[in-house]
């Protein structure tokens, strides 16, 4: 189809940020670092290659997700503890703050209850930024990688993707059948991982992640969290995430108890106040 004569002036209209995001409640980050300094450790766990782990954090206290080995990706899910259809929103998250996110900013819960469910309050690779092809860390974009689409693009049959890791995982946490574990299963935040669109044709990339041993991202507990994190398959995502090809490497997630009163005066997030009435 040929473009219409103003096809040059439609085109340069000036965008408008959907959400702009200056209302949003603010992040006393302040008082975050303050009671981390004086935080101890309360447990780990490690996440295996091409494995997920599940692991807890109480409301008001911190956990750490950290490279130990080599460099390597994790997909993140979080619920809350106490009802998993309370989940974290990425396409909201994305909305809110952008394609990645770093410290002071928040993941968020899903409808109806969307309020922060995790701060970003350390991030060792916020140096980063944006690279010259549009790539950053820490992104809300990517689903997770899974053994439908790499069976709809290969006819393969791999199980040891995020999406089949984490289901696994949330299976063994719960006790309950895979089959009843996987519809909890939801897009993550991909913790170390480097991506973006492409210009030309608007497709989502991955290129080497910057991460290192000793790099960490680094969050406050907003509500009682159930969390599950994947080794993600593809190792530093260089190349490919559904194979055994690609070097993997362990992740460590540690929790943080702050000391008593360190939070003092700080509430956990209500509900969102909509009154749900829909227009009726």
């Amino acid at each position: 189809m040929s473009e219409p004569k103003d096809a040059a002036v439609r085109r340069a209209v000036s965008p408008v940020i959907c959400y702009p995001n200056d209302t949003l409640p603010e992040v006393p980050l302040a008082l975050y670092k303050a009671a981390r300094a004086g935080a101890v450790k309360s447990s780990e766990v490690i996440v295996a290659p091409r494995e997920a782990a599940c692991f807890r954090v109480p409301a008001g206290h911190f956990f750490r997700i950290s490279s130990v080995e080599g460099a390597q990706v994790g997909d993140l899910n979080l619920w809350n503890a106490h009802d998993l259809s309370e989940r974290f929103y990425s396409g909201k998250t994305r909305a809110l703050h952008g394609t990645h996110i770093t410290t002071g900013e928040r993941m968020w819960s899903s409808f109806p209850a969307l309020r922060p469910m995790a701060t970003i309050v350390d991030d060792t690779l916020g140096w980063y930024g944006m690279d010259e092809f549009g790539g950053s860390v820490h992104d809300v974009i990517g689903t997770r990688c899974d053994p439908y689409t790499g069976n709809l693009l290969s006819g393969a049959q791999y199980h040891h993707c995020c999406h089949s890791n984490l289901t696994r995982a949330l299976a063994d946490e719960l006790g309950v059948p895979q089959s009843e574990a996987e519809p909890h299963v939801h897009d993550v935040l991909n913790v170390f991982m480097c991506t973006g669109f492409t210009r030309e044709t608007g497709q989502y990339f991955m290129k080497t992640s910057p991460v290192r041993p000793g790099d960490y991202l680094e969050f406050f507990a907003e509500i009682d969290l159930l969390g599950a994190l994947s080794a993600c398959p593809g190792g530093d995502c260089s190349s490919e995430h559904t194979s055994d090809a690609a070097a993997c490497y362990p992740l460590l997630v540690e929790t943080f108890a702050p000391a008593e009163g360190a939070l003092s005066g700080w509430v956990g997030p209500a509900l969102n106040g909509y009154d749900r009435s829909h227009g009726r």
